[in-house]
């Protein structure tokens, strides 16, 4: 067996599971799961009507590159959406079965675990288990950056030493963040591109959360920053997006990289023998839901009146605040004392039956501290009674172990 199975730590929620193992939640209360962030939206008739009206894909195999439709469709999207030349078809787009697989995969293609000693890989620290995984199945090691509430809970790369930028092979953004919701700034991204250059590593973009943001202007993108440094060539650079979150199809597995094209020349090849290729009938209802934004911005409103609603009604109990995109609530619970956040998740899915997702799963002891402990992940996707409601029944637990 690969031995570097045996490093994989057990996905947060088969933890979560595990913490509420034995525990029967109150009966006078509903469930309600704020732990998972899967979208619950509706998903678009556009896309749906899309899906049935090209059922004759499925007997074809598809082409690991995808269609001109679709990554013409993807082009025309960047270029709207960032204000960027449009990428070269034939080299800077790869449709991809989700941002989660293609993110995987790629530490794969690009981590040279034979040529270099102890290559590491760059995480923000809370952050998407599937880095740590990549990193460690690669043949690689994670090194962590924790977050700074300091930095509106983006990573201070600047804490990084030399020694270990010296072995580092690739670096992951997720910008906005998951769980924190930070968006990295000109600045930050003009940081990353100079350690990129002095060190040589590559940099991938985790970029699933973009489409969800709440005032006027949109999270800057790594291509558009790039585009705006003077990087057009993108170079070390790729960035990955998704419609999961965008147009509320988590089932249908799409997305696609973008970038720097002697990086995607390499992927495609891993990529026509890893066997991941999209669906004809994906691609086609791809196609069209990239060219569509107003069912984009429907679903921002959704998520715009939620974080309206629910965000002041937390603050009366917990360290909370809107974050700058994402449909996540990064909560903390040290106003309460010595409870742990472990603990707050249990006891309030025991008594008020809802489920939050204790902050210290999403992150790793690093550098004397695990910057997700006292914190919990609120996933704001239901309908939004059902999240006042979760809101209100934490303000009442919450006040309840206040005055103990």
């Amino acid at each position: 067996m690969n031995p570097h199975l045996k490093l994989l730590q057990p996905y947060p929620f088969e933890k979560l599971k595990q913490l509420f193992s034995g525990i029967t939640p109150s009966g006078h209360y509903p469930a309600i799961n704020l732990g998972i962030g899967e979208p619950k939206h509706a998903t678009p008739d556009l896309i749906k009507h899309a899906l049935v009206d090209n059922l004759a894909g499925l007997a074809s195999y598809p082409g690991t590159l995808g269609s001109e439709a679709l990554r013409q469709s993807v082009a025309e999207w960047i270029s709207r959406r960032y204000q960027i030349p449009a990428p070269d078809l034939a080299t800077q787009i790869l449709p991809v079965t989700g941002s989660r697989e293609a993110l995987f995969s790629f530490a794969q293609t690009v981590i040279d675990s034979q040529g270099t000693q102890d290559p590491l890989v760059i995480c923000p620290n809370p952050f998407y288990q599937i880095y740590e995984g990549a990193a460690y199945l690669s043949g690689a090691q994670p090194y962590f950056v924790n977050a700074d509430p300091a930095r509106n809970y983006s990573p201070d790369y600047a804490s990084v030493p030399e020694h270990i930028w010296r072995r580092v092979q690739l670096l992951f953004v997720c910008s906005p963040g998951n769980p924190t919701g930070a968006v990295l700034g000109l600045d930050d991204w003009q940081q990353l591109f100079e350690l990129s250059d002095r060190y040589g590593f590559i940099i991938a973009s985790d970029e699933c959360y973009s489409e969800i943001y709440f005032g006027d202007q949109p999270p800057l993108g790594g291509m558009e920053a790039a585009y705006r440094l003077g990087r057009p060539d993108y170079r070390r650079l790729v960035s990955f997006s998704s419609l999961s979150k965008r147009s509320n199809v988590p089932g249908m597995r799409s997305g696609f990289v973008a970038g720097d094209a002697v990086i995607l020349k390499q992927f495609l090849l891993y990529r026509t023998y890893h066997g991941c290729a999209m669906s004809p009938t994906i691609q086609a209802a791809s196609a069209l839901a990239w060219q569509d934004e107003q069912h984009v911005a429907e679903n921002r409103r959704l998520y715009k009146a939620k974080f309206d609603l629910v965000t002041p009604v937390l603050q009366q109990v917990l360290d909370v605040h809107l974050p700058d995109a994402g449909f996540y609530l990064w909560a903390g619970v040290n106003k309460l004392g010595t409870i742990s956040d472990t603990d707050y998740a249990k006891q309030l899915f025991a008594e008020f039956n809802v489920t939050v997702l204790p902050g210290s799963y999403l992150a790793r002891e690093a550098h004397g501290s695990n910057p997700g402990q006292n914190r919990i992940r609120m996933a704001l996707v239901a309908g939004v009674d059902e999240c006042v409601e979760a809101a209100q029944r934490i303000v009442q637990f919450t006040r309840q172990l206040a005055s103990n």
